[in-house]
């Protein structure tokens, strides 16, 4: 059922004439003009999908405090559109409240409104169900795609409109696209279609432009005429050849840093990226003395919540870690680090900075060890997991043909004879189970061995750890991509479960009462349940699972559904503790032995 789209919750802003505002290029000197001044913008990257609503005020006031004059905000399409014609627009999804509370700390917006915006977000922001149609051809001309981009455009920039600088609002500029040269198509129709809607949607006077690498082909791909040209490069650039690069497209005009990495993002299995304070500063302060206007990307980057972290492929695949600190300002808890002191000590150079003192760290609890007893099997559950049934087909099915967006999906068929000690390969990440008895995990095209007798039952567990949001091909399709084989003779008559985890705890579940158990003890996904106690007072927290390799967590949040979250621990690094905004938390963990799904409530806790 489509969510209502509901009005913003904040008062209506400000009214002022046309005539009154302006933002716009000022070819001859170099600059942008806001109301007829030279301007320039220093400006730092937010994701309000990525932090709790309760906390935007407080985000916000702390880049605002470090002497930031606006924000760089994306709009996922998915995360508004889980379904075609289905729009979400509550709670942490309010996007026009978001808005309006940046201008009421007075901070302007540039708004990346995509249709693609990369973010390291699932598919880039858009949504999967584009898939639906196997040979689509995203990011093109191609009239299926233009269609579903069409009718969102009809959707979120009626809402963007009456926000522009322009009509009293405080969105400077609207970027078309993202980095779209270093995708593989090209495809100028489609970025003149682009222009055409956003101009016919938003008006002839807001300020349109795109942003891109600054190597050639990417300058030559992603920029159009009509579209102001920016680039992005991090503190490791030399300054002058990357604004150089600009200057090949746009021989005049304002400089512009659109995305000025201030750290980077984190893989699974790999170290916490990290960037020196001393150098982003120093870059800053090299390209603030050229007059260049600047966004650092990011300035806070939050949390990845639900399934919504995307991967890239680089040569392999590369999964994005739940945390998206990206070593940013402020820390994915919203704390002031040492470099954005840094940050605003290079600031204060260049403009004044707001009077007062910073607002201090968000306050955290340590509500200590949770004691989980266990609730049931994960293949025990399937019936509460799964209530409409399996789906059967002669071969697998992937996420995209069963419509599922995310999460977790059983694959289940009987061994067709004896296999005391075969091969057979698959694709996603794999859980398999033969039996009642956990046989090993597989990432990707695997060979695996499996043994068992004639009719036993091959339940094969299918994650989708985020859709490839950059690189040349997004069309990133999930679960089992082809038929599995035993030597070469492919399996048949499966039972496809997809698991619709959080709508059965959104709806209570696990209950008290437990589920029959199985005839004979499983290894394997569990669930686990916990409770514990908060002494009257409901901070943030950080969970630890020390010896775990696995952790999945749902959290419910002041006024929000359930929301979730996985993360990772092994040698190599990831994440040494998940950060936990408030409240409870329903939890899917896999230890080094065997997975379990761990639930904890907190009592006495307050919104």
């Amino acid at each position: 059922m489509a969510r209502a789209v509901v009005p913003p919750s904040t008062a209506p802003l400000p009214q002022a004439s046309p005539l009154a505002r302006s933002f716009e290029l000022d070819y001859e000197e170099d600059c942008f003009r806001k109301d007829g001044a030279p301007f320039r913008y220093i400006s730092g990257s937010i994701h309000y999908a990525r932090v709790p609503r309760p906390a935007w005020r407080d985000r916000l006031l702390k880049m605002y405090m470090s002497g930031l004059s606006a924000v760089q905000v994306y709009v996922p399409w998915n995360y508004h559109e889980p379904r075609p014609g289905v729009y979400d627009f509550v709670g942490n999804r309010d996007v026009e409240a978001f808005l309006d509370l940046t201008a009421e700390l007075g901070l302007l917006v540039i708004l990346r409104p995509g249709p693609y915006i990369c973010a390291e977000w699932e598919m880039g922001g858009l949504p999967s169900w584009l898939l639906w149609k196997p040979d689509i051809v995203l990011r093109s001309s191609d009239p299926a795609y233009l269609a579903a981009v069409d009718s969102w455009l009809h959707v979120l920039l009626p809402k963007i409109k009456p926000r522009l600088y322009q009509h009293g609002g405080n969105i400077i500029s609207v970027q078309v696209e993202n980095e779209y040269g270093s995708y593989y198509a090209c495809d100028y129709g489609y970025l003149r279609h682009l222009l055409g809607s956003f101009r016919a949607l938003l008006g002839s006077e807001v300020l349109l432009f795109t942003t891109d690498g600054t190597q050639p082909e990417e300058l030559h791909c992603g920029t159009l005429q009509g579209l102001y040209a920016t680039i992005d490069f991090g503190p490791g650039s030399n300054v002058t050849e990357a604004f150089g690069a600009q200057r090949w497209v746009e021989p005049k005009g304002p400089l512009v840093n659109s995305e000025y990495y201030t750290g980077w993002l984190d893989y699974w299995g790999e170290a916490h990226a990290s960037t020196s304070s001393v150098r982003v500063a120093r870059g800053l302060e090299n390209m603030l003395q050229m007059g260049a206007s600047v966004n650092m990307y990011m300035f806070h980057g939050g949390t990845n919540f639900a399934y919504w972290s995307g991967a890239d492929f680089k040569d392999q695949y590369k999964p994005v870690t739940t945390s998206y600190d990206y070593d940013a300002p402020l820390s994915e808890a919203g704390d002031p680090t040492e470099k954005l002191f840094a940050i605003r000590t290079v600031i204060s150079k260049f403009q004044p900075l707001p009077a007062g003192p910073m607002p201090s760290p968000t306050p955290k609890y340590a509500y200590g060890r949770v004691a989980l007893q266990k609730h049931a099997d994960l293949l025990d559950a399937l019936g509460v997991l799964c209530p409409s049934g399996p789906i059967q087909s002669q071969f697998p099915l992937t996420f995209e043909a069963i419509k599922q967006a995310h999460g977790f999906v059983v694959y289940r068929t009987q061994l067709p004879r004896d296999v005391p000690d075969p091969p057979w390969a698959g694709s996603g990440e794999q859980d398999v189970t033969v039996a009642g008895c956990q046989q090993g995990l597989g990432d990707g095209q695997t060979t695996l061995r499996v043994m068992g007798r004639a009719g036993d039952t091959l339940d094969v567990l299918l994650e989708n750890m985020g859709r490839i949001s950059f690189g040349a091909n997004i069309s990133d399709f999930k679960g089992l991509l082809g038929n599995l084989s035993l030597d070469s003779s492919p399996l048949s008559n499966w039972l496809i479960y997809p698991l619709d985890i959080d709508t059965a705890v959104q709806q209570g579940w696990p209950h008290a009462a437990l589920p029959k158990p199985s005839r004979r003890g499983r290894a394997g996904p569990a669930f686990y349940t916990g409770t514990f106690e908060t002494p009257g007072i409901a901070w943030d927290t950080f969970v630890k699972f020390p010896g775990w390799s696995k952790v999945r967590i749902n959290t419910r949040l002041p006024g929000s559904s359930v929301t979730s979250c996985w993360g990772c621990r092994d040698a190599q690094g990831g994440a040494e503790g998940l950060q936990i905004p408030r409240k409870g938390a329903h939890v899917l963990a896999w230890t080094s032995r065997a997975p379990a799904l761990l639930w904890g409530k907190a009592k006495g806790a307050q919104d």
